[in-house]
Order: structure tokens, then C-alpha cells, then sequence
């Protein structure tokens, strides 16, 4: 049975591991990369699906906690981990060899996000998706002004703080929707299906979510239900896109 902390943990994740899998659904032995995947909390879901999944991440750690994830599940022989990160992507997978690249809460992380898109769409070939998960900026301008951070959220609700620029390094860029469909069509991918992701879940206090019965299937229920409106895309604390070339 999943426990508590199991279930307020998928609430995270649903939303986007279901839009995985709608565009996973019916298609066979894929050649899926998982940037900064780490431990393999999507990757060995997609292996479980019948496709070949490589991890690139920096930490040596992680890729051996992703080696016994895939072993336990039974599919070790479908999941390969390689130590490197997207400045040396170039090295480690060939130009047009993959049909879905993943790449979750990584693209904020990085000094250029068009190049970081740039180097991950070499990688796909014709048709290929990309699934790419940020940050967004309006849930971070409500974060902060309810912490009583004021000066911060209002730096950020003009993209004008120390985050919103490449050298303040150890932090995190965050998109408004209309950035990242901006930066993905700039970069040569499609119109993008966007998701809102965790719109309530960072809002409901985690001691209701324990004691209230029934709370946790409600909320994951309600957050399946407004992903996909616009209204409600700027209380997302992340935005999900999923995008061809």
C-alpha cells in the first residue's frame, strides 16, 4: 500500500508523468534521454513501458542509486546511466539518435537556456519530443510576498533579481508560459502542450493533507483537473511542456 509521504509526493509528479505517458502511449522500443534524471523516478517508469533509457547526470551517487531502482524493478538490461551534464552532452549521445528527451527541473539551472534546447534537439531525430519542466515565475512572486519577502517578489515580478541572471549561479531562472513557448519555438520545436504543474499542492497545508481522509486523492484529482486550464497557470508553482520537431 503507498503511504502518505509516497502519495503527497505524487501529487508532484502526476501531472507530468501523465502527459509522459499520453505521448508514450502506443508506441514501441523508443530511445528516451533523460537529462538530470538522477535516481531514475521517471526512467525506470519509462523502461517499464518497453523503452531504452539513458540517464546523463553529474552525480555518481545518484546514477548508483538509478543502477539498483532499475535492478529491483527487473529492467537493468533497458536503463544505461552516464556521468555528464548538457556542456558535454555532445560527447555522449550521437546527433539524431533519440525519440523523446526528458529534461525536469534542469533547463532554470543553466546559464543559457536556448543553447541548453539547442544542444537537446541535436539530439532528437525527426518527430522526436521533448519534455521539458521549469520553474514558473508567478508562483515564486506569491511565494515570496506571502513570506513577507517583498523587495524579492517585486525584483522578480520584473525578471530583475539575482535569479533571472546566468551568473548568479546555485539559483534557479524561472519562465512565465509565455517564455518557454517563446524560448521552444526560438529554439526550432513546435507549438508546446503546456501543463500547470503543482497549482494547489504548495498552497494546502501538509497537515490537512494527513489528518482529513480522502484529502490527498481529492487534491491530485483537482490538480489533474486544472493542469491543462490558462487560468491557473500563473498559481503553478512549475510549468510542464511537451514539444516536436
Amino acid at each position: 500500500m503507498e503511504r502518505p509521504l509516497e502519495r503527497r509526493a505524487s501529487i508532484r509528479t502526476a501531472v507530468v508523468w501523465e502527459a509522459v505517458q499520453r505521448h508514450l502511449a502506443g508506441k514501441q522500443d523508443l530511445v528516451v534521454l533523460d537529462i538530470g534524471g538522477g535516481t531514475g523516478g521517471f526512467a525506470v517508469r519509462v523502461a517499464e513501458l518497453g523503452h531504452r533509457v539513458t540517464v546523463v547526470d553529474p552525480s555518481p551517487d545518484a546514477l548508483a542509486a538509478l543502477g539498483r531502482r532499475a535492478a529491483e524493478r527487473d529492467v537493468a538490461d533497458r536503463v544505461a546511466g552516464q556521468q555528464g551534464d548538457l556542456s558535454g552532452l555532445g560527447d555522449l549521445v550521437a546527433p539524431g539518435s533519440v525519440d523523446l528527451v526528458l529534461c525536469h527541473e534542469v533547463l532554470g539551472l543553466v546559464v543559457d537556456p536556448a543553447a541548453a534546447l539547442g544542444t537537446l534537439r541535436a539530439t532528437l531525430r525527426p518527430g522526436g519530443a521533448l519534455s521539458v519542466l521549469v520553474g514558473q515565475r508567478h508562483a515564486a512572486v506569491l511565494a515570496r510576498a506571502m513570506a513577507g519577502q517583498f523587495t524579492q517578489a517585486r525584483d522578480l515580478l520584473d525578471g530583475s533579481d539575482d535569479e533571472a541572471r546566468p551568473e548568479a549561479r546555485g539559483t534557479e531562472h524561472r519562465f512565465t508560459a509565455e517564455e518557454l513557448v517563446d524560448l521552444l519555438a526560438r529554439t526550432g520545436f513546435g507549438e508546446p502542450e503546456i501543463h500547470g504543474v503543482r497549482v494547489f499542492a504548495d498552497l494546502v497545508p501538509s497537515s490537512l493533507l494527513d489528518l482529513e481522509p480522502g484529502a490527498i486523492g481529492g487534491l491530485l484529482d483537482l490538480e489533474r483537473a486544472v493542469a491543462g486550464r490558462v487560468e491557473y497557470r500563473a498559481l503553478a508553482a512549475q510549468l510542464h511542456a511537451v514539444a516536436t520537431v
